[in-house]
């Protein structure tokens, strides 16, 4: 078969030449052309697959190696009989990791403990609820708000309301424009005004869930007020005074560990072989290289606070991202090429769960707070 891919798509050949010839091509620039003699297409979330992309090609198959699928024309592949796949919960741990290392810099500047601060979680899908679990389970006050899901499955819900009261509201949305509770501009000038004046408002899902320009003017009128964005309306075009009023700004990589990549690389792998009822030989774990930073160890006890950040940013830490997104957009004259190649070459970074934590054997508090955050700890 003939197989087109996003270009940046990791480990294809690992988990797809036994399929057929592998094609590859910039994502964001890909044309009809491009996939008209593909029977399977396996993009990104910068490439828009609808009957304009797919139209008179041999198409018979989309993966997207993403968690979310507002990219796709999914009524027009049901229409015609079009296979797909995406990648839901894949990058999860890594979204949930950059959250944490947001917050940890955001208690920082306010000089508070974790504890001491509430997070408003809108969504609670994969990604908000691995965040959930792990927030409560590190003492924080958490307000889920989702009105698609069941307490049951996700615990206690409130109100859009309610969780914009937080000291902290961190966005885990998918962008819709229709439907009973669509979220396009979901976050503007009236739900910015319902914020506490020096609350944070973090965004990792999709740059249309909040008006930028709305948010930008709050910014401007609350000097107290801090954003923290990932994704940005008009990729890969971010509005730069926006990005100079935010705390903190990185190039929609919130998601982009090199575990959540791969997940999603395997998990279109997976679709297409049950779609062509295909054995499968590939696992994950075959091709994951060694993480490059394995421990961290405290040789005695520490105030938790401060081995809670330790932790956080030494598994990931998000002032290293925007610093270089800064620097990048200084440097050149084409903020779209900078965006998109700040995307392409994105160092490998590996989710938590990799780093193993060493504690000393009486420090029981020490140990629990940082499993509770979602460490691998070891007592020595």
């Amino acid at each position: 078969m003939q197989i087109v891919a996003d270009e940046n798509i990791p480990l294809l050949d690992q988990f797809f030449s036994e399929f057929g010839d592998i094609t590859r091509v910039s994502g964001r620039d890909m044309t009809a052309a491009d996939v008209a003699d593909a029977e399977v297409l396996i993009v990104r979330s910068v490439t828009k697959v609808t009957e304009a992309l797919l139209a008179g090609s041999k198409v018979r198959f989309v993966g997207t190696a993403t968690i979310g699928t507002d990219h796709i024309d999914l009524e027009y592949l049901k229409e015609k009989g079009i296979g797909f796949r995406s990648a839901p919960g894949c990058n999860a741990q890594a979204v949930v990791d950059y959250v944490l290392s947001a917050l940890s810099v955001v208690v920082d500047s306010r000089g508070v403990p974790f504890t001491d601060m509430s997070v408003g979680i809108i969504g609670l899908g994969n990604v908000g609820s691995l965040l959930r679990n792990r927030l409560e389970e590190m003492g924080m006050t958490v307000i889920g708000v989702d009105p698609f899901k069941d307490p049951e499955d996700v615990g206690e819900l409130s109100t859009l309301e309610e969780a914009l009261k937080a000291d902290i509201v961190t966005l885990h949305t998918p962008m819709s424009r229709v439907g009973e509770h669509p979220t396009w501009h979901m976050i503007n000038a009236d739900t910015l005004s319902q914020m506490k004046p020096d609350a944070c408002l973090i965004n990792a899902a999709r740059g249309a869930v909040v008006d930028n320009s709305a948010l930008l003017e709050h910014l401007k009128a609350n000097e107290d007020f801090l954003a923290i964005l990932d994704t940005w309306e008009n990729e890969p075009t971010p509005n730069l005074e926006l990005l100079n009023h935010c705390m903190l700004g990185t190039p929609h990589i919130a998601g982009y560990s090199l575990d959540g990549k791969m997940r999603g690389t395997e998990a279109v792998y997976h679709g297409v072989s049950e779609y062509y009822g295909l054995p499968i030989r590939r696992k994950l774990a075959q091709f994951l290289p060694e993480p490059g930073v394995k421990k961290v160890t405290f040789t005695e006890q520490v105030p938790i606070h401060q081995a809670l950040r330790t932790a956080i940013r030494a598994a990931y830490e998000i002032r290293v991202d925007d610093g270089v997104m800064r620097a990048a957009f200084r440097r050149s004259k084409d903020i779209a090429k900078a965006f998109d190649a700040l995307r392409k070459e994105y160092p490998l970074r590996r989710d938590t769960p990799n780093l193993r934590v060493g504690v000393p054997s009486r420090a029981h508090d020490l140990r629990d707070a940082l499993q509770n955050a979602g460490f691998d700890v070891r007592t020595r």
